[in-house]
Parts: structure tokens; C-alpha cells; sequence
């Protein structure tokens, strides 16, 4: 079962492929420290991304990137997704600078100040939305930002921001008319990180290996050039960001799956218990079985997204139902993957345990499976109306 996919990205998928199998699956227990690259392997990778043409890949060719299609870009997630040798957090950077969409939106002096400096690694960002009481629930957001004259004040705590210690500025969500919701009252603004007033003051040790932090915003004074776009449409502008992670996280769960499937396989044809190898257990055959059936489901779920999205037709719904599926289907994968090892499953000699880890994360951010399913019947229930 194979999605129709076209001569050059069928070729494409081999050498990403051979580029995974041969120059990241071999080391990947060395690659990392601290849920970060090691630099002597982020500047490896770095150089062979560019090799391969990968580098930049997300960023339009207007901006000097390789503004790649989003079937490529999938195709690379879900081979990336086959390996631990480069952290989840932005998958190391090893395609280059993480730029998102929004920064795309400003002015030419604003581009001059953050975007053009990100695209040449002079300076990070992080993407400030979720609240100790508003994660999945933008619409609970309570960070203001109130016009004063010719700038905003921003008041309020953002939680679970990744990248925020390392980050030069922030995209910030707050909202600016909480009479009209997240859909007209929610605004997108830039906030220097050294701004008087912003404050890290918690980070979090995760399962994942990184460390997102709260962010405290008191009185913090911005100019208004500094708001995205116009007032009331940063729900929107932040959506476009999230769609894309979406599909990031599909991608990557299907790779996943697609790993921790082969090494059941292996392992199961290596392993014997009572005279008999792990390959005759019809318990094992199920596993692998089920696994594989959810892998291919997945795959094309992914790939159906991407290729909508590519011709503007992928709707929200179907966005969620590919992250839910492909991040259920990782974190089945890795536990099963880990029920046929045994023992030597739990250690970390084999990358089982932190694609288990990785996969039960995934579960939860960029939209829980809750909420997913929630939006999903949702939707479907207003067609019936």
C-alpha cells in the first residue's frame, strides 16, 4: 500500500533515507546531550543538510531558502522521525534556522529587525501562546495588551514556552478585546526577550529531555509597530504556525512507528523463548501486525494532508485527525516495540525508551488528543444540523 507520490519525491525519500539509515541511526545514542545536539554533530549535520539540499528548506526562495513543497517537507520529518540522533525540540535545527510564519508578515523594517536576523542565525525566537489556564483553550487566555497612545502594555504569564531561555524575542498572543474571544479579540506581537518587565521565572524539566519555561510579562511597554498584522487577528496569524507543527507531528509519528516497527521485526525474528523464535508467537504477530496495518493508515493520512494543504484545501478538521492519529499511532508503536524487547526494551542501550518518551509527549502538545477529537466531532456533528 503506497500513497502515488511522484518520481522525484519517491527519489527524494531514498536519499533521505539512505541519509537516515547510514548517517544517524548508527550514532544516534552519541548524538545528544541534555536534549541538546553535541557541536561537533550539530555542525556535521548542518553541513551534510546542506549537501543534501535540505537546509532552509521551509523558508521561501524569496528569502534566499529553498521554499520546498510541503510533500518534501514531510517526507523529511517522517525520516527524521526514524531516528533519536537529533533532539524533538525544533528536530535540532539540523534544517536550518526556525522561522515561523508570522515573521513573514512584517513590515520591511520590522523584517529588517527580526526576520532577516533569524534567517541568518543572528538572533532565535520563541512562539509565547499557551497559559497556565489556557493551553489547549486559547479562548481562557488572560495576557492583555491595552493600546496606550502610540504603544501597548502587556501584563500577564505565558507557561510551556519552549525556547524561551535561549530566545532573543518573543511571538506573543495576548489578548487585546476580551469581549470578542479568541477568533476577534486575540492580537500577535514581537517582545524583546531583554524588554524591562519580562521575566523567566520557571523552567520545566521534562520526559522529553528540554526545558520550557513561564514567562512573566509586568507592565512590559512595546511599541506598536510591533504588533502583527492587525488587531484582533493573531489567533489566525498563530494558526498557521500550529498547522504546520501539525503536520510536523504527523510526520514524525509516522516515522516512529515505522522504526519501532522494523525493530520488532528483527528483534523478533533474533529472539527465541522455550525452543521457539518471538516471530512464532501469534501474540507477537499481532503486535507487528497491527502495528504495521496502523503504520500504513498513517502514512497516507500524512501524506493526503500534505498534499491538500499544498493545494489549500486541507480543512481544520482534517489537519487534527491526522496529528491525533499519527501521535496515537507513535506512542503505540514505541510501547509495543517495547512490550517485544522485554527487558532490554526499558534501557537506554536501545532509543526505545526515548521514542516512547518522545511519543507519549506528542501526545500531549501542540493540541492533547482530547481536544483534537473534540474539534474533530465537532465538526462533524454541524454537518447533521
Amino acid at each position: 500500500m503506497e500513497y502515488p507520490l511522484s518520481e522525484e519525491h519517491r527519489m527524494f525519500r531514498e536519499t533521505m533515507q539512505r541519509f537516515v539509515d547510514e548517517e544517524m541511526i548508527p550514532f544516534e545514542l552519541e548524538t545528544c546531550e541534555g536534549g541538546q545536539l553535541k557541536p561537533e554533530w550539530r555542525d556535521k549535520f548542518h553541513s551534510r543538510a546542506k549537501d543534501l539540499g535540505i537546509w532552509k528548506m521551509e523558508v521561501p526562495e524569496e528569502y534566499g531558502g529553498v521554499g520546498a513543497d510541503l510533500m518534501s517537507l514531510v517526507i523529511v520529518w517522517e525520516q527524521l522521525g526514524r531516528t533519536i540522533a537529533v533532539p524533538t525540540r525544533g528536530l535540532g535545527g539540523i534544517m536550518g534556522p526556525q522561522v515561523r510564519a508570522p515573521l513573514y508578515e512584517l513590515s520591511e523594517p520590522m523584517k529588517e529587525k527580526y526576520l532577516y536576523p533569524v534567517l541568518d542565525g543572528k538572533k532565535t525566537a520563541c512562539f509565547a501562546q499557551s497559559e497556565p489556564d489556557a493551553g489547549g483553550d486559547p479562548g481562557s487566555m488572560r495576557t492583555s495588551a491595552v493600546r496606550d497612545g502610540d504603544k501597548y502594555v502587556i501584563n500577564g504569564t505565558k507557561r510551556w514556552i519552549t525556547d524561551a531561555d535561549e530566545a532573543d524575542f518573543a511571538q506573543l498572543l495576548a489578548v487585546t478585546d476580551k469581549d470578542k474571544g479568541s477568533r476577534g479579540g486575540i492580537s500577535l506581537f514581537l517582545v524583546d526577550m531583554d524588554s524591562p518587565g519580562v521575566k523567566i521565572t520557571a523552567k520545566y524539566d521534562t520526559m522529553m529531555g528540554d526545558q520550557p519555561c513561564e514567562i512573566h510579562f509586568d507592565n512590559v511597554e512595546i511599541p506598536i509597530e510591533h504588533r502583527v498584522g492587525e488587531e484582533g487577528e493573531g489567533f489566525g496569524l498563530g494558526q498557521r504556525f500550529l498547522a504546520h507543527g501539525r503536520l510536523k507531528h504527523g510526520a514524525r509519528g509516522v516515522g516512529t512507528a515505522q522504526r519501532c516497527l522494523d525493530m520488532m521485526c528483527t528483534y523478533a525474528k533474533q529472539r527465541e523463548t522455550f525452543g521457539h523464535k518471538l516471530s512464532d508467537r501469534q501474540a507477537i504477530q499481532w503486535l507487528i501486525t497491527d502495528t504495521h496495518v496502523e503504520t500504513q493508515a498513517g502514512r497516507l493520512m500524512v501524506y493526503n494532508a500534505a498534499d491538500m494543504a499544498s493545494r489549500g484545501q486541507l480543512d481544520r478538521t482534517d489537519g487534527f485527525i491526522q496529528k491525533m492519529y499519527a501521535d496515537e499511532l507513535g506512542f503505540r508503536a514505541a510501547d509495543r516495540c517495547m512490550q517485544v524487547h522485554g527487558g532490554i526494551g526499558l534501557t537506554t542501550d536501545l532509543p526505545i525508551e526515548q521514542f516512547w518518551r518522545q511519543a507519549r509527549s506528542f501526545r500531549i502538545t501542540e493540541g492533547p488528543t482530547e481536544i483534537m477529537k473534540w474539534v474533530i466531532a465537532r465538526n462533524i456533528l454541524r454537518n447533521y444540523d
